[in-house]
């Protein structure tokens, strides 16, 4: 009895007191948050969320959501131990989600996740969820606050309109909070420490710039780009009818050649600079292979890095590929669905620009990583002297196996830069000793010694395929113009134009090549010598290209993308075209206007119509 009444007067003076039970509401909301952000990461948990409390936005912006979800339940609902619970099950639920994704996969759980439903239960059902002791400790933690909430907060508003106006005014609250997630300042200054570390963080792992940061962050600032601003004028019915101009084409009997695809990471042509006093010509065997392919320019959309946009933007055939986090058309899918295999290789680590998650999204699996294929050498990263050995390697192995058409596509990492300012680590001079300051002369050597060997590989690769019976075609282009100094210090010594406002400048800041090279076997099978100079290019166009050298129509996007890449061969991302005649220009008349409109339409309309597979 004596217990029942310490109770009720418990109750009296605490736990039915409005400011005690909202002060069990926020702090058992920011226990909530900070289980939450233990769930950040797979590996080095405790690590990575000590790091947390060394950088106040991290913790703020972690915080806050959990807190004004239960604030806003409690003002809605009027019960403490419902905020509680909705609050519990939303955000534990999602990082745990997101722990498990990032044990089965290294890749984190994004808002745009959400609205993949097909692809989360095709997840679900290949992996094995687990029990972890500690995970054990947190879901025993979670359940033992509910009970204390459930006896302890028993304050309640004794009438409506305080608890609506409080539940207006944090709902008012959520737009300049919002901002705060979505400002690209708080987001470079809310680096923790382990940013910096690279036992933690690794520079272009987009999964541990996620993790580094806290999930429930990450996670709402996701949902700023999961839902795709649909293109001004967007009718669907309209692109339908266009595409419906076309019909969808099969490859031809007989003309199903294997096609092997190369880009190669920073290679560019320097050669066409007359000024560079050239020691010894780095470029000697990449010019006799030249020489007997089809060649032509390529207008990136990059400069000295972003690789993975002419990679995606070549694969799929569309400018903006977007997100990628599902399955997305491209060439490969259809590819595969004339019988064709898609594979490739990439002598890193998977988790580079998620590929491993991206890559099969577009049609290419397998694909092979530095985890799954290749090891660390000599060098930190395997070289060309392997990687194309080794793509030729998998090329005849899966020929072998199957006997199936076959594409493949690679990227080297041989060529990355930054390149050495204090030594020249190839050992020999490509440029006049003398010519440039020392920095730029080892900048300089640096990178033609890898174009040298990445040139003298490439043309011992493509040697190999010459005497084989099944017709082969091989696609080599760069991704980018290599980093030359910060500020482009080598670029200016070496008097290299890089003005984008006229057209030498802007090819110069943009251009790499592209060549198609076609055995004895592939040349019969299409009636192409596949020799001469062709078009410059946009990446989205090149397979364009290669189609209508291989006299193949393909589907009817492709269709559609080849009569306005022969108009249009180059669409830009800074708004830029080029004409039919190779002339550049900065601000297209109206014509290009409504052509770029109806390609942004019809992109929008691929990216969100999966069609092959």
């Amino acid at each position: 009895m004596a217990i029942k009444e310490k109770w009720k007067k418990l109750e009296a003076l605490l736990f039915k007191k409005m400011w005690f039970t909202g002060l069990l509401v926020v702090l058992s909301s920011l226990g909530i948050g900070l289980i939450a952000m233990s769930f950040s990461s797979a590996d080095d948990r405790v690590a990575m969320t000590l790091s947390y409390f060394q950088h106040p936005w991290t913790i703020a912006l972690n915080l806050l959501p959990p807190v004004l979800f239960a604030l806003l339940l409690w003002f809605l609902t009027n019960r403490a131990i419902v905020a509680y619970g909705g609050t519990a099950v939303l955000f534990f639920l999602l990082s745990l989600a997101n722990w498990y994704k990032l044990f089965f996969r290294d890749d984190p759980l994004l808002f745009e996740d959400l609205l993949l439903w097909q692809e989360a239960k095709t997840m679900l059902g290949s992996y094995h969820l687990f029990m972890t002791p500690y995970l054990a400790l947190s879901i025993f933690v979670l359940l033992a606050g509910g009970v204390v909430m459930f006896f302890c907060a028993r304050g309640r508003f004794a009438r409506k309109w305080p608890r609506f106006a409080l539940a207006g005014a944090v709902l008012l609250a959520v737009l300049p909070v919002s901002r705060l997630y979505y400002s690209s300042n708080i987001y470079m200054d809310m680096a923790s420490a382990s940013t910096d570390d690279p036992d933690h963080t690794r520079r272009w792992s987009t999964t541990e710039a996620y993790t580094t940061r806290g999930f429930v962050y990450s996670f709402f600032r996701s949902g700023f780009s999961a839902f795709e601003t649909t293109p001004e004028g967007y009718d669907k019915k309209e692109v339908q009818a266009l595409l419906a101009q076309y019909e969808d084409k099969g490859i031809p009997e007989g003309q199903q050649v294997d096609i092997i695809g190369i880009m190669l990471e920073a290679f560019s042509d320097f050669s066409k600079y007359s000024q560079i006093p050239f020691a010894q010509d780095p470029y000697e065997k990449y010019h006799a292979l030249e020489a007997e392919s089809f060649t032509g320019d390529l207008a990136t959309n990059i400069f000295a890095g972003g690789t993975v946009n002419t990679e995606r933007t070549f694969l799929t055939g569309m400018r903006d590929p977007g997100s990628l986090r599902g399955k997305t058309n491209s060439y490969a899918w259809y590819l595969r669905s004339q019988e064709y295999e898609a594979t490739g290789s990439h002598p890193c680590y998977g988790w580079i620009y998620n590929r491993q998650n991206i890559n099969p999204n577009m049609g290419l699996d397998p694909y092979y990583f530095q985890e799954n294929r290749y090891d660390l050498v000599d060098w930190e990263f395997v070289q060309d002297d392997i990687l194309l050995p080794g793509i030729t390697e998998l090329y005849l192995q899966q020929v072998q196996e199957t006997g199936a058409p076959q594409f493949s596509f690679s990227v080297t990492y041989q060529g990355h830069g930054p390149y050495d300012t204090e030594q020249n680590k190839w050992g020999e001079d490509f440029v006049q000793p003398g010519a440039y300051s020392q920095v730029t002369e080892n900048i300089a050597n640096n990178y033609f010694g890898s174009v040298h060997s990445t040139s003298e590989c490439l043309w011992d690769f493509v040697d190999s395929y010459r005497d084989l019976d099944r017709p082969v075609l091989i696609v080599v282009f760069g991704d980018h113009n290599p980093w030359m100094g910060n500020n482009n210090t080598a670029y200016d010594e070496m008097g290299i134009d890089l003005d984008q406002d006229t057209q030498e400048g802007f090819m110069n800041y943009y251009g790499t090549r592209y060549l198609v090279w076609a055995n004895d076997a592939a040349k019969e099978a299409l009636g192409n010598a596949f020799t001469g100079e062709g078009p410059t290019l946009s990446p989205c166009f090149l397979m364009n290209q290669i189609f209508e050298m291989c006299g193949w129509q393909g589907s009817a996007y492709t269709q559609y993308t080849t009569q306005l890449m022969k108009e249009y061969p180059v669409i830009h991302s800074t708004g830029a075209v080029f004409d039919a005649d190779g002339t550049l220009h900065l601000d297209p008349d109206e014509d290009a206007a409504e052509k770029i409109r109806q390609f942004q339409q019809v992109e929008y309309y691929m990216r969100h119509e999966f069609l092959y597979g």
